[in-house]
């Protein structure tokens, strides 16, 4: 598969046009945060195909500020987002319990990884087609296992079975991308998740606002 500039700014132009979609179906304020998971994932591969145009060394300082932009969708904003998006939507109590555990580790990982994004910012480099950004904490096992918990298996644990869908396909991406993609992991598991945020969209075609199981906030 090729990655390139061109991929990143064809799947970002998509996925904010699907985003806008999905945000226009959301039949409730609890429902917004999941609806525009498609429009965060085409910003983030429009600054990656901007990231491309600066590689390499065109564009340092350029380069540096969106890498490190970058950085806050793929290390910090999905853990944390994703399961608050998800508990939002959930109306089962057991479900919800679980759904708040993993927040909590996802808000932990988010943390703990944007402490090392601003003492030792990630750096960016393009290798053959992929772009390799050069994060070694990320690999840490324990952090590894948190994240992934936080941004597929929190999906898992959603009563909704288009959310579910979701996320056992990211989650069989992230396996995928980790034994095929390993030196380039951050950036084409990112682009195969954005690709299938898609999956978004099916859940506000599943049923009519009148049917919605939702829990309204407050």
């Amino acid at each position: 598969m090729c990655f390139s500039a061109t991929a990143s700014f064809t799947a970002g132009v998509g996925l904010l046009l699907v985003g806008a979609v999905t945000a226009r179906r959301a039949r409730s304020r609890a429902e917004l945060p999941f609806a525009v998971i498609p429009l965060l994932f085409g910003l983030q591969q429009l600054i990656e195909g901007t990231i491309w145009l600066t590689l390499p060394d065109k564009a340092p300082g350029l380069n540096a500020m969106l890498t490190f932009v970058y950085s806050l969708f793929s290390h910090v904003l999905w853990p944390i987002y994703v399961p608050i998006a998800i508990l939002l939507l959930e109306p089962i109590v057991w479900r919800r319990r679980i759904l708040v555990a993993i927040a909590v580790a996802g808000g932990a990982v988010g943390v703990y990884l944007l402490y090392f994004l601003v003492r030792l910012p990630i750096v960016s480099q393009a290798e053959g087609r992929h772009i390799a950004y050069l994060s070694p904490h990320f690999y840490l096992t324990a952090v590894m296992v948190l994240y992934v918990l936080g941004t597929c298996v929190s999906m898992l644990f959603s009563s909704h079975g288009r959310v579910r869908l979701f996320g056992l396909a990211a989650f069989i991406a992230y396996v995928v991308t980790y034994v095929f993609y390993t030196n380039w992991v951050i950036s084409v598991w990112c682009f195969f998740a954005a690709v299938l945020s898609v999956i978004v969209l099916l859940y506000f075609r599943q049923q009519p606002a009148s049917q919605s199981q939702v829990p309204q906030p407050g």
